[in-house]
């Protein structure tokens, strides 16, 4: 493609309102544009990287028998009242109304299309295992769309969906998408972690998230230092022995702490360690208001809590459910004593406390010397508390280790998750009914794109991988008005498309500085320079990656080109 012909507005300037800088250089390099808040047009250079992302998306889908399809992006809400997530699924889901004031909701995710779709087309189990995935545009009402591609309220997804008759087919087809996404990730040149993850609102259970580790990443990574466990830090388990103080128990003893509210406010205050505080937090679990205590030096993990007691929607309650329940302010909550009828659970560690410190559920007032099963019981024990750096691994290898990691893609094992509100049956082998068993699998396809362009840049721009740039090779004659480089250049460019190299031919009339800079900031492979010694046949060719630069003659070219990308394939 000749450069004059195509559409790459650089910039030479950052923009002010990109804080990352996958979404700096996109911006500049001129990728993409923004139109709003969190939605965005890819120019011809990011539409290329994001056809070459789906590429190796569907080859890898093809291997292992999905198959494309592509479902409507408007979906009426009767299909998501039947599931109940019409109601649960919160702010993000984008709805609207037409003119006959049905309503609809554009695409979010697909389930509820996919499960209605199937139950209407598939009636035995003969028809099983079937996976069908698309390359889909996804919409979702971030509250607070940031870094770029990264979190948008428009963005491109890969949703995949299988369908089978029993829970072996399921767990099959499941570990050859979660190969299959490894190899995705692998072919892209990604430095990622499969980690253990919350289903969230997609439902289900037995879900992987693919992480690639970045700085700028949203979501915690626990990973272990001496194996291959890793999990998002909201399911790691904690997996340690408290050892319970022999100390004599003593006498519970009421003490004024007047504006000593935080836990490290009361600690200090009364000159002991964090870990003999215990930690009184109240949620509203499906309308139920819970008390949920951990030691002072650790946090409630909501994710564990909705986990332990199965609930559907876990919250902090609020100052004024909190004041009714307790009559008292929040800093001064405590397990002692409390309204007839509420349910205490707690973080293992509690059960380890002795002599601990706890609110008095009167303002301005905590108790001394309150332990477990004396002075409150307790429903129930569970792990609520978030894993911390330090801890021993889960799998009893090694000790925890955080990473920042973005999310890039997600598989879950739904079970029956949807099929059985919305009655996706098929008759089994001996004749009866039974729900299909599916699972659901997802790659952000654009947001794939900024975790490379995070993790392939320097200070001058772009360094893509083979695997996703938008050209081969960037030719640049360094004078347009030099008709010995004019014909070299041309030469070359027909000889290299003939020979399917992907080419962008700088051929503006710009000076020889402009061309370098657009070059190194648009970060293609390879970079060949006709410049002075065009007469003589020679070139000058550049390796974007290393620096390196090169004398090659003209006919040497296609040789050199076939050695240097084969290098990159090994």
């Amino acid at each position: 493609m000749k450069q004059s012909l195509t559409f790459i507005p650089t910039l030479r300037e950052t923009p002010a309102d990109a804080d990352v800088k996958s979404h700096q250089l996109l911006l500049r390099a001129g990728f993409i544009r923004q139109n709003t808040s969190g939605i965005y047009s890819f120019l011809p250079l990011g539409k290329r990287v994001l056809q070459k992302v789906e590429s190796i998306v569907r080859e890898e889908m093809d291997a292992i028998n999905g198959v494309e399809v592509l479902m409507p992006a408007m979906q009426q809400a009767e299909l998501w009242q039947e599931t109940g997530r019409w109601y649960s699924y919160g702010p993000e889901l984008m709805r609207l109304k037409d003119r006959h004031n049905r309503e609809f909701a554009l695409g979010a995710t697909h389930e509820e299309v996919i499960t209605s779709l199937l139950r209407d087309e598939i009636k035995s189990y003969k028809k099983l295992p079937l996976t069908l995935y698309q390359i889909q545009t996804k919409f979702r009402d971030e509250k607070r769309p940031r870094f770029g591609l990264l979190r948008g309220r428009e963005f491109l997804m890969k949703d995949a969906y299988s369908f089978h008759a029993t829970r072996e087919s399921l767990d099959q087809t499941y570990e050859d998408m979660v190969q299959a996404y490894t190899n995705i990730f692998t072919r892209l040149g990604l430095n990622f972690r499969a980690v253990i993850a919350d289903s969230g609102a997609i439902g289900g259970k037995d879900t992987h998230e693919f992480m690639v580790l970045s700085e700028i990443g949203e979501d915690t990574i626990a990973y272990s230092d001496a194996s291959d466990f890793a999990a998002n830090i909201e399911m790691a388990e904690v997996n340690v022995a408290y050892e319970t103080s022999t100390e004599e128990l003593k006498e519970v003893e009421k003490i004024a702490t007047p504006d000593q509210k935080t836990i490290n406010q009361i600690a200090s205050f009364l000159n002991v360690q964090a870990d003999r505080c215990i930690k009184t937090l109240v949620f509203n679990v499906d309308g139920e208001l819970v008390l949920v205590l951990a030691r002072g030096d650790h946090e409630i993990n909501d994710i564990k809590v909705k986990n332990a007691l199965k609930a559907k929607v876990v919250e902090l309650a609020t100052d004024e459910e909190i004041r009714n329940l307790m009559q008292c302010e929040v800093g001064s909550l405590g397990p002692v004593k409390i309204p007839v009828g509420v349910k205490i659970i707690a973080d293992r560690a509690v059960a380890a406390i002795r002599n601990g410190v706890a609110g008095a559920n009167e303002t301005g007032f905590h108790l001394l010397n309150v332990n477990p099963d004396r002075d409150f019981g307790v429903n129930q024990y569970e792990d609520l508390r978030f894993i911390m750096e330090g801890d021993p691994s889960p799998d009893g290898n090694g000790t925890i280790v955080f990473a920042k990691g973005i999310e890039v893609g997600h598989v879950f094992k739904l079970g029956t998750t949807y099929s059985e509100p919305m009655n996706g049956t098929f008759l089994d082998d001996n004749g009866r009914s039974q729900p299909f068993i599916m699972g659901c699998y997802g790659i952000g396809v654009s947001r794939v794109m900024a975790a490379v362009a995070e993790q392939f840049q320097d200070e001058k721009g772009f360094v893509w991988p083979k695997a996703v740039a938008p050209y081969d090779v960037h030719l640049v004659p360094v004078n347009t008005k030099d008709d010995a480089q004019v014909a070299l250049a041309d030469d070359l460019y027909k000889l290299m498309k003939s020979y399917r190299y992907d080419v962008l031919f700088d051929d503006r009339a710009e000076r020889a500085g402009v061309k370098f800079a657009d070059s190194d900031l648009i970060g293609l492979p390879i970079r060949i320079t006709v410049g002075k010694k065009a007469v003589e046949g020679l070139v000058e060719v550049k390796i974007r990656k290393t620096g390196e630069t090169f004398e090659w003659k003209k006919e040497e070219i296609l040789n050199h080109l076939q050695t240097f990308f084969s290098s990159l394939d090994n």
